[in-house]
């Protein structure tokens, strides 16, 4: 997938009147691509439709228009796109209870490197987390996390020629999968090795 560039923003005039249809389409997008894992944990594959709305809707919020601040938000948000060889998620941890939310996130340090993806007939592909950032501590882990998976060129192969997908989270605290993906979600990931 190609990257975003300045050009393929609309400026804040523009998007404010094109906002509501890009919207309607980007979440659902969005949610054809949203996996809940166990009760708690939710992977969002982002691509270059999610970040593209990502980044409007930043713009948009905090009033960005000099282009080297377009260009900052560009350099955070283009590095999850998937690049043809990956897959490119959001880990969301989520309790709504705010004191629940702290115990939770205290017993589930680490949990990043635990999310994992396996394409029928192939080992786990265990993600590659935080790139950008540490975001656990040894009291704590974020609530958010950025995963890159890389199943390898054969991985890549089976799966586009038909492999199911399964996707699973083995922290010794929180240990659910799903498998295989519903095929809604998996018709959307193909375009991710395109």
């Amino acid at each position: 997938m190609t990257k975003l560039t300045h050009e393929d923003l609309y400026g804040l005039e523009e998007y404010a009147q094109q906002r509501a249809d890009f919207r309607a389409v980007a979440i659902a997008h969005k949610r054809r691509r949203r996996l809940d894992v166990g009760p708690n944990a939710a992977l969002f594959f982002e691509d270059r439709l999610t970040m593209h709305y990502q980044i409007q809707e930043i713009l948009r919020t905090e009033r960005i228009f000099e282009p080297d601040e377009i260009q900052a938000e560009l350099a955070v948000y283009n590095p999850l796109i998937p690049d043809g060889t990956n897959l490119k998620a959001t880990l969301m941890l989520m309790f709504p209870d705010p004191s629940e939310r702290r115990e939770a996130l205290g017993q589930l340090v680490g949990i990043e490197g635990h999310v994992w993806i396996r394409v029928d007939g192939f080992g786990r592909t265990v993600a590659i987390a935080d790139e950008d950032l540490e975001r656990s501590t040894s009291e704590k882990t974020s609530a958010v996390h950025f995963l890159r998976f890389e199943p390898g060129e054969k991985a890549i192969a089976a799966f586009t020629g038909g492999a199911t997908l399964g996707v699973g989270i083995d922290h010794p605290k929180y240990r659910y999968s799903v498998q295989p993906v519903p095929e809604e979600l998996r018709a959307a990931l193909l375009d991710d090795f395109r």
